[in-house]
């Protein structure tokens, strides 16, 4: 019952160790279970060859409170209730034989994973952002990621027992791989503390001098679906909030490749589109997309990849959302977004339906590749946008790729 109402979405995204935590005692469900049957207070017939109570069952009628038997043809006689009685042992336990091959599975799986885990990442560098967000880069022997791929995290000195999720924000290129970690819970509090960070930029909140980096377990890295991003001529990469973060990896990589005259890029056009209700969250990803602009304007390639960032915020109008822009500055005083285009950024919530249009008439007879991270709301609504463009005539083909938080 605790393991079935802690699995909720309420209480996993508010209270997520309390779900984590309620999800340990299937431990004890299994060890339950598995012992099901030892007690013997179950008994099984032992003589069905004789006595079958499928048999007895059409034999045998109550009749006005009154048994008689009926034989019907093919019954034989030895089967009949009235001249043998059924007799009954205890069958001893049987659903460890059921559990036991799953259960095996599992706990080897377990293992490797903690092999795996054994060794603490390298910390190489920790970069404060603003808007409480932390960069770790990190090596490790025998991690290779690819883009849009995730890894579990953990902290011993924090917690030896909680793994947390985290999508690689670095690309294949780069020596390292890295993850941006928002300050948002006690977990992530503490730990940006452990790094030398003061959250709330208060003197008196100011941590301790950081004398050695923290000790952080690696376990991945896991794929995603956004590693399918370059086997498409034409991707449309989709990112709401956080679920940007996978696709910083994705134009990394494209950024290097740029850079590398012998690299063959398959995919030809990129369309980036990202839903944010507050730009002074993620600098850090305006900060990536005015350098890849400038990267690819340097090279020739400036219509290679097309921005659009819609700014949403809930209740506020145009006029005051131009204003909260206007204000959001990065640290060297200019502004947060300042692409050459500008219709970069958009002020309302995109016509999905126009924008899969325009893109299908612009490609007519390709495969697109659709890629969304975010709410599961919005990927249902674009999943059924890129059934509805497919068009079987133009042989135009929208293939739809998710990742939900």
């Amino acid at each position: 019952f605790l393991m079935i109402t802690s699995s909720i979405e309420v209480i996993r995204r508010s209270y997520f160790e309390v779900f984590w935590y309620t999800h340990q005692m299937f431990i004890i469900f299994f060890a339950a279970f598995l012992g099901h049957g030892f007690g013997e207070l179950i008994d099984g017939q032992d003589n069905t060859d004789v006595h079958d109570p499928e048999t007895c069952y059409r034999l045998n009628r109550a009749v006005n409170g009154t048994c008689f038997s009926v034989i019907f043809e093919g019954d034989s006689i030895p089967n009949r209730c009235d001249l043998n009685t059924p007799t009954f042992s205890h069958a001893g336990a049987q659903s460890w034989k059921w559990v036991v091959g799953p259960l095996a599975l599992y706990f080897l799986e377990r293992v490797v994973r903690i092999w795996r885990s054994w060794t603490p990442a390298v910390v190489h560098r920790v970069v404060q952002h603003p808007s409480k967000v932390l960069e770790i880069q990190m090596q490790k022997d025998g991690v290779y990621p690819e883009v849009g791929q995730y890894i579990f995290l953990q902290a011993p000195e924090i917690s030896p027992l909680e793994w947390h999720p985290l999508t690689l924000s670095s690309s294949p290129e780069e020596d390292y791989f890295s993850v941006h970690i928002r300050v948002v819970g006690d977990w992530t509090e503490n730990l940006a503390r452990r790094c030398g960070m003061n959250i709330t930029g208060k003197p008196e909140d100011e941590p301790p001098p950081v004398t050695s980096p923290p000790v952080l377990l690696v376990d991945g890295p896991f794929g995603t679906a956004s590693e399918d991003v370059f086997k498409h001529r034409v991707a449309v990469c989709i990112g709401a909030g956080i679920g940007v973060t996978p696709f910083a990896s994705v134009l990394k990589s494209i950024w290097y490749q740029s850079l590398d005259p012998t690299s063959l890029i398959t995919v030809q056009k990129v369309y980036f589109y990202w839903l944010c209700s507050d730009l002074t969250a993620f600098e850090w990803f305006a900060d990536l997309m005015r350098s890849l602009e400038q990267q690819m304007n340097d090279n020739g390639r400036g219509d290679f990849v097309q921005f659009r960032i819609y700014l949403t915020r809930p209740g506020d109008s145009p006029e005051k959302i131009r204003q909260h822009v206007a204000f959001a500055m990065a640290d060297d005083g200019q502004p947060i977004v300042q692409m050459q285009d500008a219709n970069v950024l958009q002020y309302l919530k995109p016509k999905w339906v126009t924008v899969f249009e325009s893109i299908g008439n612009n490609h007519q007879g390709e495969d697109i590749g659709v890629f969304f991270c975010g709410p599961k709301a919005l990927s249902s609504r674009l999943h059924t946008i890129c059934n509805q463009f497919t068009n079987i005539a133009t042989g135009t083909r929208f293939f739809y790729n998710k990742e939900n938080f």
